[in-house]
């Protein structure tokens, strides 16, 4: 582990090769910045906002020495043929964003929602779009902007 902040990657299995390729742009990114990491796997982008209150909770009940300087969620939710793709990209991204203004965190928000799968295989390529390393950027750039603002 290196000496630099450490970051929780909440990543969404739901369409495992989108999200492998995401995880290989946040780390890279996270790795060049110097940051620790340890992943965490959920079913879908629907879950990844109760696993940052789970981190935040844990940490509150000090019942572990684990500290997460920011957070970094990856997923993805492709439009299909009913209204569900729209609830829980909303669902989800509103959970994420309510965590990081009523905690106080540095979040890279890589939760891509997209009208089809090459759509979201352009996006999640490290090699292409890059969003994992775009939200894994964030990140590091939120962490240092609290900083600089003395949080």
């Amino acid at each position: 582990m290196s000496g630099g902040p450490r970051v929780l990657i909440v990543e969404a299995r739901f369409y495992d090769d989108i999200t492998d390729n995401l995880v290989r742009g946040a780390v890279a990114e996270l790795t060049a910045h110097g940051a620790g990491y340890k992943r965490v796997i959920v079913p879908g982008i629907l879950e990844i906002p109760a696993v940052i209150r789970y981190a935040i909770r844990a940490m509150e009940l000090r019942a572990t020495d684990q500290r997460y300087a920011g957070y970094v969620v990856l997923g993805c939710a492709i439009k299909g043929k009913t209204d569900h793709y729209e609830h829980v990209s909303r669902e989800a991204i509103a959970g994420v964003q309510n965590m990081a203004l009523q905690y106080t965190l540095a979040v890279g928000n890589g939760i891509l929602t997209c009208h089809s799968m090459e759509d979201a295989e352009e996006r999640a390529d490290p090699d292409r779009r890059n969003y994992g390393g775009k939200a894994a950027a964030a990140c590091m750039r939120m962490i240092a902007v609290k900083h600089e603002i003395g949080l």
